[in-house]
């Protein structure tokens, strides 16, 4: 249930306003004239733009409380190194590259560096075209399953960097990657709960690559077409919202997205009535079959319906996914569909990147004649056979 887990507005703004006044002279890091790109959306990390060098902080790797990652990069060899402790130091350029979840992967994509990728565990959950054409060709090393994936493979590799992913067991590597002198970075995107908070990482992947500029303006573009979606149904009344319900079940255990969740704020956004808004939280909700029945009988669509493909198979599954009116009347969609040649389910890499294409599909599927030409990229109505 990863998948599921997945807007500190006043930290972003105590932490912006911090390094603003204290830029101009020595902060407490030891770092002077340095000038702080503000981020619009993300509030997990923190660019800092010196005189040939750049220092990133992460400040939400994980939920909770923890002491900032910091980290150095060097435009060049020459460059003067500043003042203050740093967790990793990164010389550019950039040769190859190990990243540790699929969600990092459109970054390279969009920066056209995916011929940097030099390895990634279980490489079949990889669906970007790109990438695959480099793993076909031998390029790229399969470091083993998940958390599991091999460090020693990652040390032989002698990547200039490795991208960790916080969501799952890869901090583990950071001690033993350190001792090796190989810089492993902390990615926290899966932290951030506003869609464009997420894809705005995107900066600070551009900033390990030498590609801070064009990493902005892919992210710039992005947001320009999420916000001119969200316009399109921003005065849609709130009576003619339809309903919507969630999930599926897991050993009768039936897990929605919490009402604060990216996915649950996306739905929203499109113009829907999410039906368990009660539900408060980033994560998932469990909750019984009887509950969601009482809830959500009678919603008008549901989305999300798991790996189905079929009604047919959902009711194969569970009879009780039937007597819901969504099921009935045929509204059931799921974003699973859409694979690569391997199976790696692009939802979940390029859907954190393209926050505005879930929320033109979601637009879509619940106001269908507010985009009348577009079709749907990652969502898929699922039919009886």
């Amino acid at each position: 249930m990863r998948h599921f887990t997945l807007f500190k507005s006043h930290l972003n703004l105590f932490i912006s306003l911090f390094f603003l006044f204290s830029c101009t002279e020595r902060n407490s890091n030891g770092i002077v004239d340095v000038e702080v790109l503000e981020n619009s959306y993300a509030t997990g990390f923190q660019v800092l733009k010196g005189e040939g060098f750049w220092v990133l902080e992460v400040t939400q790797a994980f939920p909770g409380e923890h002491e900032p990652f910091r980290y150095l990069v060097m435009e060049n060899e020459k460059a003067s190194i500043p003042e203050g402790d740093f967790d990793a130091v990164v010389t550019l350029p950039i040769e190859k590259v190990i990243l540790t979840s699929t969600t990092q992967i459109p970054h390279l994509d969009l920066l056209g560096c995916t011929e940097k990728l030099a390895g990634f565990p279980n490489l079949n959950l990889i669906s970007s075209k790109k990438a695959r054409q480099r793993i076909g060709a031998g390029f790229v090393e399969d470091l083993g399953s998940g958390a599991q994936s091999n460090v020693e493979m990652m040390i032989d590799l002698a990547p200039d960097w490795v991208m960790i992913s916080t969501l799952g067991e890869d901090l583990k590597n950071i001690d033993l990657l350190k001792a090796a002198k190989i810089p492993a970075l902390i990615n926290g995107e899966y932290v951030e709960q506003h869609p464009l908070g997420r894809a705005e990482w995107i900066k600070f992947t551009g900033v390990f690559l030498g590609k801070y500029e064009e990493s902005k303006a892919v992210f710039e573009e992005i947001e320009n077409e999420y916000l001119k979606a969200l316009g399109l149904v921003a005065k849609i009344p709130e009576h003619t919202k339809p309903s919507v319900m969630a999930g599926v079940m897991y050993k009768d255990i039936w897990y929605v997205p919490g009402n604060d969740s990216w996915g649950a704020q996306l739905l929203q956004a499109a113009g829907g009535k999410y039906l368990f808004e009660e539900q408060s939280g980033t994560g998932s909700a469990q909750l019984n079959y009887e509950y969601v029945l009482d809830k959500a009988q009678e919603a008008d669509f549901w989305l999300g319906a798991s790996d189905f493909v079929t009604l047919e198979a959902m009711k194969g599954a569970d009879r009780r996914y039937s007597d819901f009116a969504a099921f009935q009347n045929g509204n059931v969609y799921s974003y699973t569909s859409k694979k690569g040649e391997t199976g790696g389910i692009e939802y979940f890499e390029l859907g954190y990147m393209r926050p505005d294409l879930i929320l033109k599909d979601l637009i879509k599927i619940l106001h269908p004649s507010v985009l009348p030409e577009y079709s749907l990229y990652f969502y898929s109505k699922l039919n009886e056979k």
